[in-house]
């Protein structure tokens, strides 16, 4: 008897409603769904498999908002709990909105940076810059939407944010800083840098205090970014990652520079398509640079590499190549050698005589 007494025509119509409602959103959202699925699997788009994934989760709560404000407005409630109920919904749904739009933003702003090879995309400042902003939009919003007058407040958070910002000067100052450096571009994430304190290696991510460097040993050294902002940096990677690379090689006066030239040339040119990260263009050639030395010949072997850290390995195998081909060639390397002389016990103790044997 009490079920049935619960089962009146006015509480069965909206709970159909309610019921019909969200059978019907969730129909459509695994149609969207479908077709997300699709493109990313025929075409491979990666901002659909972004949107598909925010969309998931905050589409099933957005189906019951939808279910329970129909069911709601078919049933007859009070004025004032309807009010309540309708003020609870639409905060709930501006609530996941704002969540979803930023976490997605974020990621899609991250996705191009990656595509674009810009640097604003793919920092941790730029990403909270985007959810800071969303979420603030869809704050304001909410607060409207519950009755809360927004101008006061903005009045008394801008009174207020006076006073934070002058107890938070440092921290402000990296935030601007971090700013500047993605406006400016001077570095960008994954480019090898050199600081005038000598801290070189890769930068991993701007974030809003400091910036991460991932140094050669696979160490990370947080730099505050005003400290970077200020400092004199070397760019390995601005304009482009290849550089020219300078191997500087001594020979015996003995030797023929011709030949000598002749070998480095044919050395390299042959290890451009046999060592990682040795361009063939453009091709290398020697240089009599710096010239005559105290006891030897010296040339400098020119070449390019693809980014600053192949450097390493091409002079390791370049040098081990040039050096097995002198010997077949006959030419000598010299080396300065330390002769030490004794004499009798009437003379001098001893002398250190230095000469150069080829």
């Amino acid at each position: 008897m009490k079920v049935a007494a619960l089962l009146t025509p006015a509480l069965v119509m909206p709970a159909l409603v309610a019921a019909a409602l969200t059978a019907a959103a969730l129909g459509v959202r695994a149609l969207a769904l479908r077709h997300l699925d699709r493109l990313v699997r025929t075409r491979l788009s990666e901002s659909a498999r972004l949107l598909e994934r925010a969309l998931r989760l905050p589409s099933l709560l957005w189906c019951a908002v939808l279910g329970l404000y129909g069911g709601m407005e078919a049933a007859t409630l009070p004025p004032r709990l309807a009010g309540r109920l309708e003020l609870l919904l639409q905060a709930l749904l501006v609530a996941s909105v704002t969540l979803t739009a930023a976490n997605l933003l974020a990621a899609l702003v991250a996705r191009f940076g990656e595509r674009r090879t810009l640097a604003v995309g793919v920092t941790g400042l730029a990403q909270t810059v985007v959810k800071g902003a969303v979420l603030t939009v869809g704050a304001l919003i909410l607060l409207g939407g519950l009755g809360v007058a927004i101008t006061p407040l903005l009045t008394a958070l801008g009174i207020g944010g006076l006073a934070v910002a002058l107890a938070l000067q440092d921290s402000l100052s990296n935030l601007f800083a971090g700013i500047h450096l993605l406006a400016d571009k001077p570095v960008r994430v994954g480019d090898f840098i050199r600081l005038e304190s000598g801290i070189e290696g890769f930068v991993e991510d701007i974030g809003w205090r400091s910036t991460r460097i991932r140094l050669l040993p696979n160490n990370l050294v947080i730099v505050p970014n005003a400290k970077l902002a200020g400092s004199t940096i070397t760019n390995y990677h601005l304009p482009e990652p290849g550089m020219s690379l300078l191997i500087p090689v001594g020979v015996s006066y003995d030797a023929d520079p011709d030949r000598v030239e002749e070998v480095l040339v044919e050395e390299a040119t042959k290890a451009a398509g046999e060592v990682p990260g040795l361009q063939a263009d453009p091709a290398p050639f020697v240089r009599f640079i710096p010239g005559f030395g105290d006891y030897s010949l010296n040339f400098t072997l020119i070449c390019r590499v693809a980014s600053f850290v192949d450097q390493y390995l091409v002079q390791h195998e370049l040098r081990k190549r040039i050096l097995r081909r002198f010997r077949a060639e006959g030419i000598e390397i010299p080396f300065p050698i330390r002769t030490v002389e004794l004499r009798s016990q009437n003379g001098p103790m001893g002398a250190v005589r230095e000469e150069t044997r080829s």
